[in-house]
């Protein structure tokens, strides 16, 4: 897979990240979501591939391009046994997140990326448009932090796991009222709080590279990025848990649902007996063979976002494989017309 498909995913972000990158800044959050799923789909249509979309752009919406169950390549057109033999092809399960961050795109903000992860068919848990509870740390914190835990005795173990004083750790944590006593436990434990307004795939994933100065991840975001998180710290080897979140009450603002019993009512239908059940990573991103790719839209701890030059343009992206057990980081120059110059003004 990561031999046929490595480069080709890495395109797919890249020209997402670009189509979005020109609406950054100019408030349209919408528009830079739009163009990022239309450069996307393009890109993936044209990839000797059998794709079918199991995360995209919504459960319940009536998205015209990578909806949930929308399939993709240029081995799933009409046409498609003029180009290959689709029967001889892997069939494979995306998860796509277009523009992570659409905010931070519209207002010219950090951390925003194209993100999209990929296994063989069944290999990707296909999260409801829920909410998720997640903990994310590194490597040597696996299996010995727990979910289930406090935030402050996370924080002591997560202390002994990276030999380092409470005091020096970081935990990154979105802005939002149901995170208040979170945060202030975090504190009171002594450790420091870094505080996003979107884009916790990005945080989550820096708590596997070193040098990030990000330690852990906590608190609830959304379920669907929790499932390419975990794709990511799969491969990586670092720690990630997720637990559906289906009260509203719990959440808030902005959950799917008009009722605790109407949501415990569709995670049944979808066949979700324990809607209480906290996932690892190898269970969200189950599949022999798993591919994560993003690309940054807006600079980001990992990735720098896309720069402009006239006559084209300059992305930073990264891929990461459960198969050949790398993390790559990819620049790239794109020459939209003829080059005149390479050097980035």
């Amino acid at each position: 897979m990561e031999s046929t498909l490595g480069l080709e995913i890495i395109e797919v972000v890249e020209q997402a990240a670009i189509a979005s990158s020109r609406w950054m800044g100019k408030g349209e959050k919408n528009t830079a979501d739009q163009v990022a799923v239309e450069a996307m789909r393009e890109r993936m249509n044209r990839i000797h591939m059998r794709g079918r979309i199991v995360i995209g752009e919504g459960e319940r919406d009536d998205a015209p391009m990578l909806y949930i169950g929308e399939e993709v390549g240029i081995c799933t057109q009409p046409d498609a046994r003029n180009y290959c033999n689709p029967d001889e092809l892997l069939e494979i399960d995306i998860a796509v997140d277009p523009c992570e961050g659409t905010n931070l795109v519209a207002y010219g903000q950090n951390g925003s990326m194209a993100v999209l992860a990929i296994s063989e068919r069944g290999g990707l848990f296909a999260a409801p448009d829920f909410y998720m509870k997640k903990l994310a740390a590194p490597a040597a914190a696996r299996g010995h932090v727990d979910i289930n835990k406090s935030a402050t005795e996370n924080l002591k173990i997560l202390s002994q796991c990276l030999n380092r004083s409470i005091e020096e750790l970081v935990v990154v944590v979105m802005k939002r009222d149901r995170h208040i006593d979170l945060i202030k436990e975090i504190r009171e434990a002594g450790a420091r709080v870094r505080l996003i307004s979107d884009g916790d795939v990005s945080a989550a994933i820096s708590c596997a590279f070193s040098g990030t100065n990000v330690h852990a991840l906590m608190g609830i975001g959304a379920a669907p990025e929790g499932v390419i998180s975990a794709a990511a710290m799969r491969c990586l080897g670092g720690h990630f848990q997720g637990q559906l979140i289906y009260d509203p009450e719990v959440v808030k603002t902005g959950l799917i649902g008009e009722s605790k019993e109407g949501n415990l009512a569709r995670l049944k239908e979808m066949g979700i007996e324990d809607a209480d059940r906290v996932y690892n990573a190898d269970e969200l991103a189950s599949g022999e063979t798993v591919l994560f790719a993003a690309c940054g839209i807006t600079p980001g701890t990992l990735m720098d976002g896309v720069r402009f030059f006239h006559g084209g343009a300059r992305t930073q992206s990264l891929v990461i494989s459960s198969q050949s057990k790398t993390a790559r980081f990819v620049d790239t120059i794109h020459m939209f017309d003829e080059p005149q110059s390479l050097q980035l003004r």
